[in-house]
């Protein structure tokens, strides 16, 4: 879900830039104790498995694991995800500096709105609580799709069929972030219910 280099205009990468430092400053304000630990660990998943790519068609997919990052980091979600795509633009070229704002706020801004959305639900059990795991990771991963589908579409009208085609291309992995971050809060939920 990566935008990479040279496609977005300037404006849209000044306006990335501008939220991602916000979110970035939010989120470390939350940043003590064991949530540091924890924030760490997320951050080093997200790296890890947004690395493995599937080629569908015009795009490729990949884990991002945000849905599951909000649902337990709250804000600190952004300096996390902040942190796994400075490492791949450096390491990998995957996505790139100057776009590093937008692929923030792209996979940051949905996580933390379903995470802090879904927290009622996750302090439940029984349906509400699966009702509330999987939601998180299957919206926020459909948030990040209408982020970078109007990232992309507000870059150029060049870009709107390509725009439209990566957002098709994903809509199945709603569904696998969903169910991966179900089973996932459902682990911690039953071993650790005071994270919750």
């Amino acid at each position: 879900m990566h935008i990479s280099e040279g496609v977005l205009s300037a404006p849209v990468l000044a306006g990335g830039a501008v939220l991602a430092v916000a979110g970035i400053a939010v989120g470390l304000r939350k940043l003590e104790g064991e949530a540091l630990v924890r924030t760490g660990v997320l951050s080093a998943a997200f790296f890890a498995a947004s690395l493995v790519h599937l080629p569908i068609g015009p795009a490729s997919i990949h884990l991002v694991l945000s849905g599951l990052m909000g649902a337990m980091l709250g804000f600190a979600a952004f300096p996390a995800i902040f942190v796994g795509l400075l490492l791949q633009a450096l390491l990998f070229q995957f996505g790139g500096l100057t776009v590093l704002g937008v692929n923030a706020v792209v996979m940051g801004l949905p996580a933390v709105v379903c995470g802090l959305a879904a927290r009622p639900l996750l302090t439940r059990s029984g349906p509400a609580f699966a009702v509330g795991a999987f939601a998180c990771g299957a919206l926020a991963i459909l948030g990040s799709l209408i982020l970078l589908y109007l990232a992309l579409v507000l870059s150029g009208d060049a870009l709107s069929v390509f725009a439209g085609l990566f957002f098709w291309a994903h809509l199945a992995l709603m569904g696998i972030e969903g169910a991966i971050t179900l089973v996932i809060l459902g682990f911690l939920k039953r071993m650790r219910p005071e994270l919750f």
